[in-house]
């Protein structure tokens, strides 16, 4: 018998590992010379504050597929409601997230927790697995924390 409640091993490590871009824009924002040392060999768009916002809006898209791949298991009220609902990430980014500048970032930000509370109710309705929340909510945690960063003063 499988516990259906613990992550599985390929969605925790894909999960992880779609951190990266993320750690990486923090750390590029944090230490200067890693940023001036990267951009020996990378372009402006992977260091800093810019990655973080370019892969956020990806990610935040990409996060409305997996909702409406959810909402295929749904049924006749509930299937429309969910439909509707997996589309408002994209939308938000795709009309909050305009350029490069704080505001973006936390409107991005503000998208994400948006995301972990759609995540809930998908799961409230059994259509996203039982161990989904909990990857959800360690994964916002970091991408939260990275956005945070180049918004400090």
């Amino acid at each position: 018998m499988t516990d259906d409640s613990r992550i599985p091993r390929p969605a925790l490590l894909l999960g992880l590992a779609g951190l990266i871009p993320f750690l990486w824009s923090a750390a590029t924002h944090l230490s200067p010379d890693l940023s001036s040392a990267a951009g020996q060999v990378l372009s402006p768009m992977f260091l800093g504050a810019y990655v973080g916002l370019t892969y956020g809006t990806v990610i935040l898209s990409f996060m409305s597929g997996v909702l409406w791949g959810f909402a295929t298991k749904a049924e006749g009220r509930e299937a429309a409601i969910a439909y509707t609902l997996s589309v408002i990430p994209a939308l938000w980014v795709f009309f909050m997230v305009s350029d490069a500048s704080d505001t973006s970032a936390i409107f991005l930000a503000a998208g994400f927790v948006g995301l972990l509370l759609l995540d809930a109710m998908f799961q409230a309705w059994g259509l996203a697995p039982r161990w989904w929340l909990r990857l959800r909510v360690m994964l916002t945690v970091v991408v939260l924390g990275c956005l945070a960063i180049p918004l400090q003063a």
